[in-house]
């Protein structure tokens, strides 16, 4: 499959000012050739990588459109081998019927990522910048796509790579003075083993810590808008959303089912949800959306528990304050415009995180975004480090923690360096599938069918 030459469109199907069809692989520049007439100078088996010609697309003789062909010879491509992109302009028909010329002449269709995929095994890329590219298309906030930028540039790589030197030298180093003890090879003490465990442990925890909030930036948090009827739920769902998201009313209860929307706050992209007011209530159908709103408290990242400081605190905001006291949660003493009543040293007592709002018109909300900011544990994330972005990345990291810890255990039992070196290769070998230096192709497989076809 790799022999052949492929061609996909890689812009997004739609009406727009270009479209762009790439061709890749060894006969990419002869395909191009045969359908791409330039206007001027050299055709295009004839021209240099990293150059253009604009001209036409020609089938049987027949003009289908306008076109600028750039030109990039092996290895010095994205793909790492002949590329073509055909820049026409953009629109379902045209674009489609510039690709079906060029699969015409031969070349197949590619399927999902398999450019980058060809970038892959190429050596162009490793799997953890393969993976940082579909992170940058999906991207949803600026802090997500800086994240992925930075992958992309392998800021992950080069913080695993230097896990991954020391932990190869050490046991390359036991190996060698196990096999050839009459050489002049520097001895392997305890300690010094020891050492270089505790060091790699150290950085590899500390990479696994940046899991949960990278997973805050990329995905976002599940949030939930929480607290008795007539509090500014809604109010305040409105205020993150940027619109009338939530009906707004004086009548307690308005809201009974839950209403859901993704917001950018500041940064960080919560997936919201507006419940019904929690209260004791004998209406069946306003007992239902309670429910609902109790069962989403529990399967949240953070509670936005809004109470009313124009009233005094009740019961039903005692029982609120005693259910998520122990939840990641930001108590929100609401309409801050009004002659405050609300004795908010009592949540202060149960909740660390204590806000004062006026969602009507705005007021506290920066400071709002400021503790979701620090409670979602972005506040010190910085991705140029190296940040772990998925679920097999911080799989792969994980067994190699595991596979450490006992290499340490070992250790302080007694036992043979040969035996601490085996439990010493898992955790590299952990290390190299997560880069993709050592991977199945099952592995392989499964993050590039995440990809867009043209990717």
């Amino acid at each position: 499959m790799s022999d052949r030459t492929i061609a996909a469109i890689s812009t997004a199907q739609g009406e727009g000012g270009i479209g762009v069809i790439r061709i890749s692989g060894d006969d990419a520049i002869i395909i191009a050739d045969k359908i791409f007439e330039p206007m001027y100078g050299k055709r295009l088996v004839d021209m240099k990588g990293y150059t253009a010609a604009f001209g036409h697309i020609v089938k049987d003789g027949v003009f289908i459109d306008e076109a600028v062909a750039t030109v990039f010879r092996a290895p010095r491509s994205y793909t790492g081998e002949n590329v073509v992109e055909l820049s026409c302009h953009g629109g379902i028909f045209i674009t489609r019927e510039v690709l079906r010329t060029v699969l015409d002449e031969g070349a197949f269709p590619a399927q999902a990522g398999e450019f980058t995929k060809r970038a892959f095994l190429n050596g162009k890329v490793d799997l953890t910048e393969a993976e940082a590219i579909i992170d940058i298309i999906s991207a949803k906030s600026k802090a997500s796509a800086r994240a992925a930028l930075y992958a992309k540039e392998g800021a992950l790589w080069n913080r695993i790579e230097k896990i991954k030197k020391s932990l190869v030298s050490t046991s390359a180093h036991l190996s060698a003075w196990a096999d050839y003890p009459d050489e002049d090879i520097e001895e392997v003490t305890t300690d010094s083993l020891s050492n270089t465990f505790k060091e790699a442990l150290a950085d590899i925890r500390k990479l696994l810590a940046t899991y949960d909030s990278g997973q805050a930036v990329k995905q976002g948090i599940d949030t939930v808008i929480a607290g008795k009827p007539n509090t500014g739920k809604s109010t305040l769902m409105n205020l993150l959303a940027g619109r009338d998201r939530s009906i707004v009313t004086d009548i307690p209860g308005t809201t009974r089912d839950i209403v859901e929307d993704t917001v950018l706050v500041g940064d960080i992209l919560l997936r919201l949800s507006d419940t019904a007011g929690i209260h004791e209530t004998g209406d069946e159908v306003e007992k239902i959306g309670v429910d609902k709103a109790k069962e989403r408290l529990k399967n949240c990242g953070i509670i936005l528990a809004v109470f009313d400081g124009s009233r005094e605190i009740d019961g039903d905001d005692i029982k609120l304050i005693e259910e998520i006291k122990d939840e990641k949660t930001i108590a929100i003493i609401n309409k801050s415009d009004k002659e405050q009543k609300f004795d908010a040293e009592k949540v202060k007592e149960k909740i660390e995180n204590v806000v004062q709002i006026s969602a009507k018109n705005g007021d506290g909300l920066k400071e709002l975004e400021e503790i979701i900011t620090r409670i979602s544990g972005t506040a010190d994330l910085n991705p140029s480090e190296g940040i772990l972005s998925n679920e097999r990345q911080r799989n792969a990291v994980v067994r190699a923690e595991q596979a450490l810890s006992q290499s340490l255990e070992a250790l302080s039992l007694g036992m043979t360096f040969d035996a601490v070196n085996v439990t010493l290769e898992e955790a590299i070998e952990s290390i190299l599938e997560l880069t993709g230096e050592r991977v199945s192709d099952v592995v392989v497989d499964s993050v590039f069918h995440n990809f867009c076809v043209g990717k």
